[in-house]
């Protein structure tokens, strides 16, 4: 409409030349008197052509090619579905070799009516509206089919909150269930900073466990230190304590937060998901980009899938997670492995039956002191049982007193009788770590009434 106009306002200078104005020619047209002059040469040269553009009719030069936009589209459907598009811009430059912006692959998807996982409720409602108008002019079913498939389901997000000011001030621990492969659904445990973004630990496990949240926890304090504190799900595994359950190694509140007080780590719970907006987000950043990941991988258990998740996080976080020079560390010095894998133990009480031995997990053991000689205790002697994070198993006696566990088998492996080849098994001395150490069971007992949730039950029951 500019062309025609400027067409129309130097064509009727040009067919008047004794009654033009040319300065009100110029003020029409916003442009100055050496501008109207300009065309008005042109159109004398030229004609009506003179005020189309050069490029007019032609492709511009950053047109992204027909077979580009179908590779784009073909890719989405059949290998990369659903891949939210940033996540799948960035596959299509690593493994692909496709260099286009976010913005024209969300472009070229939604053309197609191809929604994004991430897709904003606005934005779903508007593609609806577009669909069911064309829904009345679809004229065969297989275009109405292909229209309802193109539509994705998504769920809101949680709303912000600010970050802490120093990083490991803050870690908002949590644990997602999801078919991360087919066919099968894993619980992922995740810890993230809550000042930096950079997540901290991550661990598969078949449900939510407190092993599952101790290797999280294990990982913190091996690539950073300890934490000031730990934000938890109250619902989750943390206040979980199983009816008429005859131990407290079932009750794995306690047992989690009897390991942060002895590395002095504060912890916290909340019943309210968006006090912990950041996990939440990250669960649902990595529900979208994991399995795609998986999937291109070829993961397909679980233990593979933890081995990705090695090297995967650390690419997440130099993508997501901001820049650490600016924020202030906390945390505190790493601990030594020895010290973790005694600190992140199950323990629990148990009583010596009438052979000496223990029965812990349904298998029986006996006691085992520095020389490799069995040590014997009466019958009704309480013992707190020890389960380290490497899973072995000790006994403390009297809180003085260390003793390994050795699993007593069901049947001989051999007859010192009948076998010509029996050796009787030499006794070898086994490694007990010193006395400096959390597992008296007098501290543990009280720690473990002085819990919010086991006063209640005490006073229930009284």
């Amino acid at each position: 409409m500019n062309e025609q106009k400027k067409y129309e306002v130097i064509k009727g200078l040009a067919d008047h030349p004794d009654t033009a104005n040319k300065n009100r020619a110029a003020m029409v047209l916003g442009c100055t008197r050496r501008h109207i002059n300009r065309m008005l040469q042109g159109y004398i040269k030229s004609g009506k052509k003179f005020f189309l553009h050069g490029n007019k009719g032609k492709k511009p030069a950053t047109t992204i090619s027909h077979d580009i936009r179908r590779q784009v589209i073909d890719l989405y459907r059949t290998k990369y579905y659903d891949a939210n598009f940033e996540h799948y811009t960035e596959l299509l430059k690593k493994n692909e070799g496709i260099c286009i912006s976010h913005s024209s692959v969300m472009n070229i998807l939604e053309s197609e009516y191809i929604l994004s996982p991430k897709a904003t409720k606005a934005k779903r409602r508007r593609i609806k509206q577009k669909l069911k108008a064309k829904k009345e002019t679809a004229k065969t079913k297989k275009e109405l089919t292909s229209i309802q498939a193109n539509l994705v389901a998504i769920d809101d997000a949680h709303s912000r909150r600010p970050r802490c000011a120093y990083f490991g001030e803050l870690q908002q621990m949590d644990a997602t269930p999801y078919e991360w492969v087919p066919g099968q659904i894993w619980h992922l445990h995740l810890a993230i900073d809550d000042a930096s973004g950079v997540v901290t630990g991550a661990w598969f496990d078949t449900q939510e466990t407190l092993n599952g949240y101790y290797h999280v926890f294990n990982q913190i304090l091996t690539d950073y230190g300890i934490p000031y504190k730990f934000l938890t799900d109250r619902r989750t595994v943390f206040t979980y304590k199983k009816k008429g359950a005859s131990s407290d190694d079932k009750d794995t509140y306690t047992q989690f937060a009897y390991a942060c007080k002895q590395l002095g780590v504060e912890l916290e719970s909340s019943s309210v998901p968006q006090a912990k907006g950041r996990i939440e987000r990250l669960n649902q950043t990595l529900q979208s980009r994991l399995p795609v990941e998986f999937r291109i991988a070829g993961v397909t258990d679980i233990n593979k899938a933890n081995e990705f998740l090695h090297s995967y996080i650390k690419e997440f976080n130099e993508k997501f997670a901001l820049p650490l020079y600016g924020i202030k560390s906390v945390f505190e010095t790493q601990p030594s492995k020895e010290k973790i894998n005694l600190t992140l133990a199950v323990l629990t009480e148990r009583t010596v039956d009438a052979g000496h031995a223990i029965q812990f997990e349904k298998k029986f053991y006996k006691m085992i002191d520095h020389k490799g000689a069995q040590i014997h205790y009466r019958k009704g002697t309480k013992v707190m049982l020890i389960k380290a994070f490497d899973r072995s198993l000790f006994a403390c006696v009297n809180d003085k007193d260390i003793h390994v566990l050795e699993e007593i088998p069901t049947h001989e492996r051999k007859s010192k009788d009948l076998d010509a080849d029996y050796k009787k098994p030499k006794p070898r001395k086994p490694y007990i770590p010193p006395m400096n150490h959390p597992w008296r069971r007098s501290a543990f007992k009280k720690f473990v009434h002085s819990q919010p949730h086991r006063i209640e039950q005490d006073l229930k029951s009284a």
